[in-house]
């Protein structure tokens, strides 16, 4: 269903001369559709004798001001950075121009995929209208005194420092919000705003509010704000990440046991961070891969972002051509349950992973190799020109189906560039797959074009191309059943000293075109390897009919730029030793 809303807004100023109160509703430019709508409404404070001025600007540069803000941003964190920036400047000039003041009240509301985000300052307020109930979301900031009630305690432009009350809550098809100013909840009954909010649309419902209450003798400014919704995005992943933070983790499951109707059939993975488990709907006999956070993790909340990342990010990624090689995710449950823990849902596919085929000792033919790399490299175009980086390509995320189809599997540390902070820093993969820039070779040139020596401080960030030098270490594994620049294991860092040996030294049955392909793929310099997939891809498809030209070995000094200080120290450790001898032993 896509996303459909219905405003309506009205503004009188009712039996004043000025009309202090202002309203505003803004929708997303193409392009921007996962930053939501935004409405906004505000009553300037006429003791201050600039009110109409505050709640104008107040709510123009909320409104402008929210879709210039990072996508990445949680809802809250934007409004919270521009409404103290707003608050500051209007303070500011406030100190400057005392006594005449330029105060406002402030209540706006955005509607962004699954999620309603409710920002609030002063004595406007919110009213959420569902399944025939009134919901008041907003809490009144002034002095609790029946004298004093028009008094605020809150207001933007007051005080250096602002505190606004938000609230999120889910979005619902059929929610109304209604939004008012007091000059129209102090005369209209919460009770009848059902009435009016069940009119057809949006704009007669805010003008009858509007009308209403000028009939029961409102003397201030009148002002409605309306919106209904009518249909919803698929969630973000901000509603992602309210899920994984509102939901607990599942205790430990063992066989038989059962979740959400699910029955778990066996454990499959634990590596400490996630856990994966075969799990059965008993109706259909259907399997399923569930995968969540070991307890261990349980309170961790990088990891429950991490994996809030994956399960937004293959959502996002089955409306795309990527979809063909990867495995579906199931956001609603099958069993109809709702989730009662933080988990995510898979497909399962029977057949076996390409690590699995080498622990078993298959031996990969030059022609299987070729043509399971070739599935895969289509599968990592797919993906690379969705800007994602998969960041841990190797034979145990290389799924071969019993249906013929290869697919990628775990999204756990991919790149989107909608990741955590925290996700984006870490040094993931697995360290033999990962490429020589990320361990911090090849970060300056040397004079003689050689290289310098790793720094753990100052790697690279993953690129395409760190998937595909992943990917042909996985060839050269399936080709030889070795790894071109030797096994690292986890606390080691990978060397890069030397080439790796051709593929055909290893086994005689490789051609020599493909020799040269796989070497160009796992190259020490980045500059000497394949940029895009799909450059890789036509150089297996053109095989001996257009072959690749030999590699070029690289010179010892590029190799090692300390290759010529290791030479002298040893000529001159050889000299010492002679004339020591001679010192010693020869006759004087």
């Amino acid at each position: 269903m896509t996303f459909e809303i219905d405003i309506g807004f009205a503004s009188q100023a009712g039996r004043k001369d000025i009309n202090e109160d202002f309203c505003a509703a803004m929708l997303p430019q193409t392009g921007q559709e996962d930053m939501g709508s935004i409405v906004a409404i505000a009553d300037g404070v006429s003791t201050g004798g600039m009110g109409k001025e505050a709640a104008q600007t107040t709510v123009t540069s909320l409104v402008r001001d929210y879709y210039g803000t990072p996508e990445t941003w949680d809802t809250t964190v934007a409004l919270d950075r521009i409404i103290a920036a707003q608050n500051a400047w209007l303070a500011g000039i406030n100190r400057r121009r005392h006594p005449i003041l330029g105060l406002t009240t402030l209540t706006a509301l955005v509607l962004r995929g699954q999620t309603y985000t409710l920002a609030h300052v002063g004595d406007s307020r919110c009213y959420l209208l569902r399944d025939g109930e009134t919901i008041q979301l907003t809490h009144d900031h002034v002095v609790n005194h029946p004298d004093f009630q028009h008094q605020l305690l809150r207001a933007v432009g007051s005080e250096d420092h602002l505190i606004v009350d938000y609230r999120q809550g889910d979005l619902h098809v059929g929610d109304v919000f209604v939004l008012l100013t007091d000059g129209v909840h102090g005369k209209v009954r919460d009770r009848h705003l059902r009435d009016f909010a069940g009119l057809p649309s949006a704009q007669e419902a805010s003008q009858k509010l509007v009308e209403a209450a000028l009939e029961n003798g409102s003397s201030d400014n009148v002002t409605a704000l309306v919106v209904r919704v009518l249909g919803l995005l698929e969630a973000t992943l901000q509603d992602v990440n309210r899920s994984a933070l509102a939901l607990p983790i599942p205790p430990r499951l063992k066989v038989g046991d059962s979740i959400d109707g699910l029955m778990v059939t066996a454990p499959v993975a634990d590596n400490g961070i996630n856990v994966l488990y075969q799990v059965r709907d008993p109706r259909t006999q259907t399997l399923y891969a569930l995968k969540t956070l070991n307890p261990a993790r349980a309170h961790d909340q990088d990891e429950r972002a991490m994996l809030a990342h994956e399960a937004w990010l293959a959502k996002h990624m089955q409306s795309s051509r990527a979809a063909d090689n990867l495995v579906r995710i199931h956001e609603q449950l099958p069993t109809g349950q709702v989730h009662s823990a933080f988990y995510l849902l898979y497909d399962w596919h029977g057949g076996e992973t390409w690590q699995q085929m080498l622990e078993r000792e298959h031996k990969f033919s030059p022609q299987q190799a070729v043509s399971g790399t070739m599935q895969a490299l289509k599968a990592l175009g797919r993906l690379h020109r969705q800007s994602v980086i998969h960041r841990d390509i190797k034979p145990a995320n290389l799924h071969q189906g019993e249906d013929g189809v290869l697919r990628v599997l775990d999204l756990g540390v991919a790149l989107s560039g909608r990741e955590p902070k925290s996700m984006r820093q870490l040094h993931a993969g697995t360290p033999s797959y990962v490429n020589p820039e990320q361990w911090g070779y090849q970060r300056k040139a040397h004079a003689t074009g050689g290289t310098v020596g790793a720094d753990e401080d100052e790697h690279e960030l993953p690129d395409a191309q760190s998937d595909l030098f992943a990917l042909g270490v996985t060839l050269y594994q399936l080709l030889t059943g070795k790894l071109p620049y030797g096994e690292v294991l986890p606390y080691q860092v990978g060397r890069y000293y030397r080439d790796p040996t051709p593929p055909s030294r290893r086994n005689p049955e490789i051609p020599i075109w493909l020799d040269h392909v796989v070497l160009k793929a796992v190259a020490r310099d980045k500059r000497n390897r394949f940029e895009t997939a799909e450059e890789f891809l036509l150089a297996l498809e053109r095989g001996a009919s257009r072959p690749l030209t030999a590699p070029q070995v690289t010179p010892l000094m590029q190799r090692d730029p300390t290759a010529l200080w290791k030479v002298a120290l040893a000529v001159s450790v050889l000299f010492n030793l002679l004339l020591i001898y001679w010192l010693l032993f020869l006759p004087k």
